[in-house]
């Protein structure tokens, strides 16, 4: 023991991941704040995509509204019920595919999985849209540029992703309590007066051409629905929360489906009452804001707010997909390299691939709200309905104390979000829906296409089985490429003689004076290792070394073939380095099955 010295415990280098810690623990409120805001910010497209559905039969069809509200706030609390038994039931994480791989089967994990992704991508790119939507009701100016607002957006959040700066619960409490007080702020402020105090926005036309009937009501709710959207994610993040975890995790989930049935009904007794119809160039939101509060500075301040808001939410998926793809990397589902982690605890390749599909998406929909939410939420229900799926087999199987009344619950929920989806797929399919029904099976065939292919390859290398034991091979060659007498010749072949029985230089030269040079201060220097000289009239160097190392290794002689590399200190003087050696490793690892090395020697430039 060594006195007066404190003893020091050994921390790894890469930082723990939310939930690793103690430390990183949530509380139930922290949790709302950390895991809430993309379900809660959604009231900022949730009830205008309502009315921009019920407007098609006029004006007066708005007061329909606040019944359709009312349906998508009863499966709201369906919803927060049965994911209150997911988190009894799945105390490690309940997302869809974990759900689905336990107690649905591999098909089912399949379709979870790509469902996921699919929301995951949805989310960052819907996200953006509402929130350049917010700010150009603030500020008109910006309204014709959206779309570069939401790649601006969205490069903003890769860069900081990329760089490993992630969301904290208490840096999140501030800006979600000023999204609910806003929220909340207009409904009470404008329930208390009796007219807008202020109207923004163009004036737009909406002709009838529809009748209020039951097909254009479904609409309305089918769209409504996108309100809904990240009411699972407390659910998948059980782990994160401080013990006791589920009851906290139910706790958080009850208080989201509160505050979001309030604000969604608060909302919708307002655009019911006050006929608020879709206008130019500001939102619903926006149009009540100003009703509540005027055009002054509150007006502003909120409009920032929902940006900011919309922004954090979007932000999600790329704490999400990430650990999604890590997973299904582990399953041998995706690519390995989407399980790889930097120093910092990025998924590097995860956020790349996310932020590609979210550009493609906004460019190709030239970030329209309105265009985006008809996909949004089919790929959302189907992971509602898996889950609520799985528990019902969960509690069939193990049956439990009150199995019968949880299996109730999860199956009423199974049926409605089945349902839901069903109507959302018929009334959007010609509006959008159709790409995520093309999508999500091309995203199962991937996965599942990868996940032969891995099993292909353990079979042929054998994983999981004793190998016979390694050949014993009379002594082993290496070949060392060079082409003069200096010290990386030196430094190549003192490492070739500690890893060789034998050591060869080749040397490739198409001019005979230099040939003969080479050969001369070879016998000069002697360093005891046989140099072989190669006639290339055509001036290549790649072809011939191939070759005489293929000559070399047909008897089966274990063959290296170490290759030095000039590296300066300075990434500025890289250009200037011919790149010959990486060229001829290049082509050695695909014509032969030697042993190929680089050998660095650093330069002090």
């Amino acid at each position: 023991m060594v006195y007066g010295l404190a003893r020091r415990e050994l921390r790894p280098k890469v930082p723990l991941r939310p939930g690793e810690g103690e430390k990183h623990h949530l509380t139930s409120m922290e949790g709302l704040a950390a895991l809430s805001l993309d379900a809660l910010s959604s009231v900022a497209y949730g009830p205008e995509a309502i009315v921009l559905a019920l407007v098609a039969a006029g004006t007066g069809a708005l007061t329909a509204t606040l019944p359709v509200t009312l349906a998508i706030v009863f499966l709201l609390a369906t919803l927060v019920v049965s994911y209150g038994q997911v988190i009894a039931a799945h105390p490690d994480g309940g997302g869809a595919y974990a759900v689905a791989k336990k107690d649905l089967g591999p098909t089912a994990a399949l379709l979870g999985a790509a469902s996921l992704v699919v929301d995951y991508v949805l989310t960052v790119a819907v996200s953006l849209a509402a929130g350049a939507d917010a700010l150009a009701s603030a500020f008109p100016a910006l309204a014709r540029d959206k779309l570069l607002v939401c790649l601006v957006g969205l490069a903003l959040l890769t860069a900081v992703n990329l760089r490993g700066v992630t969301e904290s619960a208490r840096v999140l409490m501030l800006p979600t309590a000023l999204f609910v007080a806003a929220i909340l702020g207009v409904v009470v402020v404008d329930l208390l007066r009796s007219q807008p105090v202020a109207t923004v926005g163009t004036d737009l036309s909406f002709p009838a051409h529809e009748s209020l009937g039951l097909l254009l009501i479904l609409k309305a709710f089918s769209s409504g629905c996108s309100a809904l959207t990240g009411v699972e994610a407390i659910a998948n993040a059980v782990p994160s929360f401080r013990t006791p975890r589920v009851r906290r995790a139910q706790r958080t989930e009850l208080m989201l489906g509160a505050l979001l049935g309030v604000m969604l009904i608060g909302l919708a007794v307002l655009i019911r009452r006050d006929r608020v119809a879709p206008r130019g160039d500001v939102t619903v939101l926006a149009q009540l804001t100003a009703g509540a509060f005027g055009t002054g500075w509150l007006y502003y301040a909120i409009n920032l707010i929902v940006t900011l808001a919309l922004l954090l939410a979007a932000n999600t998926s790329f704490g999400g997909l990430p650990v999604l793809m890590s997973l299904l990397a582990r399953d041998h589902r995706l690519p390995h390299l989407f399980g790889l982690r930097a120093e910092r605890p990025v998924y590097r390749y995860g956020v790349t691939v996310l932020a590609l599909m979210a550009a493609l998406l906004l460019l190709a929909t030239d970030a329209d709200t309105h265009r985006l939410i008809p996909l949004f939420a089919i790929g959302v229900f189907i992971g509602f309905t898996l889950s609520q799926l799985g528990l019902v087999l969960h509690w069939t199987r193990r049956k439990p104390d009150g199995w019968k009344h949880r299996a109730l619950i999860n199956g009423t929920g199974a049926v409605l979000t089945t349902l839901a989806g069903v109507i959302l797929l018929t009334t959007k399919f010609l509006e959008g829906a159709w790409v995520v029904v093309v999508a999500v099976p091309f995203l199962m065939l991937l996965f599942a296409r990868v996940q032969r292919y891995y099993t292909a390859v353990g079979e042929e290398l054998g994983l999981g089985r004793i190998p016979a034991p390694p050949d014993r091979r009379a002594g082993s060659l290496v070949i060392v490429p060079l082409g003069e007498v200096s010290k990386l010749a030196r430094h190549a072949l003192g490492a070739a003689l500690a890893l060789g029985d034998e050591v060869v230089a080749v040397a490739v030269h198409a001019d005979p004076d230099k040939r003969r040079a080479l050969r001369e201060a070879w016998d000069r220097w002697n360093p005891g290792v046989r140099l072989d000289m190669i006639e290339s009239p055509h001036r290549s160097l790649v072809q011939p070394v191939v070759d005489y190392v293929q000559r070399a290794a047909r008897d089966g002689r274990q063959v290296a073939v170490l290759i030095p590399e000039v590296e300066p200190r300075h990434r500025r003087y890289e250009i200037l380095q011919n790149q010959r050696g990486l060229l001829l490793a290049t082509v050695l690892r695909a014509r032969t099955d030697v042993v190929v090395c680089m050998l660095p020697y650093r330069l002090g430039l």
